[in-house]
């Protein structure tokens, strides 16, 4: 098989590898679609993967190619995608249901070759199918969309209240879409781009706010000076964590989804609004819960299924022939000129 193979910082070469053979409880998903994850680009760009050489890809879709003797519910030839978490299943945070708090998961597309080839080999139990009206491209962006619903149950998501979201990237506009899915009153989106702006209404937005100019008045006006009451941090940047703080109401429960690759700080009348507010904070890291992988993933496969959970393709920026790959992290070498998903696709 031919797969994209990360042999060293900055050297991403399209080659010849053997195609992996399924053990037992393993599956051979054909990969049709790959998006390209915040996450892998400092493991091309900066060196930062775990051991070279290796194969990354961890948002993929595709059609399973073949399965080990002791698969069941499965057939050749359905659309999947994967979960890309492997949990050990043993440890304590494993037993409790906690699957993403595993210690010693290992990682398809990090930890474990991943998808951005011709196949990829995942763990029976990881497999997610989804319908034939869900398109490969759909099916890229399960992982993502996952990652936003886990932020949303995680930190006791109620119905009927404002939301604030941080943020329009693809991980912010799909808790965007979960908001407004799991019964948000008001939705107020927060960015500096205007074309993602633009998306956050396609996708159900009632306002939305361009962070670099005047809009913190505006924005207050619109939850009624009262602030926002669920608040979903998806950018991990110092100025919408600190936004957050500004916009939270009393009692409000604000969760970051965003991760960062920089440090983070706040002064202490930043720091002081969360005992004044006495709103609670919390994290949230990857999409699991019992039983594996997780409501996250069926319900996001039931909703793209249903059509409740829009695409648009606009969320992609651009798409690359697999054997393009190299080119496409060329693109993430200027600041800001990618803005959305960059798919890395196989043919037919």
């Amino acid at each position: 098989m031919k797969a994209l193979v990360l042999r060293a910082k900055e050297t991403l070469l399209y080659e010849d590898i053997p195609t992996p053979t399924p053990g037992p409880y393993d599956v051979l998903i054909k990969v049709r679609c790959a998006g390209i994850c915040g996450s892998d680009v400092p493991r091309v760009n900066q060196g930062a993967a775990h051991f070279f050489p290796i194969v990354l890809g961890h948002e993929f879709s595709g059609i399973i190619a073949s399965f080990g003797s002791e698969v069941e519910g499965l057939r050749a030839g359905m659309k999947a995608t994967a979960a890309p978490l492997v949990p050990c299943f043993v440890c304590e945070d494993c037993q409790r249901g906690n699957f993403s708090l595993c210690q010693h998961y290992s990682f398809i597309g990090s930890s474990r070759f991943g998808a951005f080839g011709d196949f990829a080999l995942v763990p029976a139990r990881n497999i997610v199918t989804f319908p034939s009206n869900v398109s490969f491209e759909e099916g890229a962006f399960f992982e993502p969309a996952t990652v936003s619903l886990h932020g949303l149950l995680h930190s006791g998501f109620r119905p009927g209240r404002t939301v604030a979201i941080l943020g329009c990237g693809t991980v912010g506009l799909f808790a965007l879409q979960w908001a407004r899915l799991l019964g948000a009153k008001k939705i107020a989106a927060f960015d500096i781009e205007e074309s993602r702006l633009n998306l956050a209404i396609k996708f159900g937005a009632d306002q939305v706010f361009n962070t670099t100019g005047r809009f913190l008045e505006a924005a207050m006006q619109f939850c009624r000076l009262e602030g926002y009451e669920e608040i979903f941090e998806t950018a991990g940047q110092n100025e919408t964590m600190a936004l957050a703080f500004d916009l939270a109401a009393n009692k409000a429960n604000i969760c970051f989804i965003g991760t960062s690759s920089k440090d983070l700080s706040f002064g202490w009348k930043t720091f002081e609004k969360m005992n004044r507010k006495e709103f609670s904070l919390t994290g949230s890291w990857m999409s699991y819960s019992a039983p594996f992988p997780g409501k996250e993933w069926t319900m996001t496969a039931e909703y793209f299924g249903n059509g409740s959970l829009k695409f648009d393709p606009e969320l992609i920026y651009k798409s690359y022939p697999m054997e393009k790959g190299a080119q496409a992290f060329e693109d993430f070498k200027t600041p800001g000129l990618v803005k959305g998903k960059i798919l890395l696709v196989n043919p037919e």
